[in-house]
């Protein structure tokens, strides 16, 4: 049996939250099962990014739903 084959085969995670972007102001990419969402600002976008997506509930602190690349929650510049 093969596995489906997608953007984000290579990622665990439900939600990626990319490294930060040197722009003004900073963002981190964020995508949702393999679809780029949006840029985030802060933890709120990522949230609200999550909601949208009917993920409204999802623990953004979970290892198993949730992939910060380049720094965890706490990283925004």
């Amino acid at each position: 049996m093969t596995e489906p084959s997608h953007a984000s085969a290579h990622h665990h995670a439900h939600v990626v939250v990319h490294h930060v972007v040197d722009a003004n102001p900073p963002y981190r990419r964020v995508d949702i099962l393999g679809e780029t969402v949006g840029k985030a600002h802060n933890l709120r976008d990522v949230a609200e990014f999550c909601r949208r997506a009917g993920m409204g509930g999802l623990d953004l602190d979970s290892e198993d739903m949730v992939e910060w690349i380049g720094g965890g929650s706490d990283v925004w510049e």
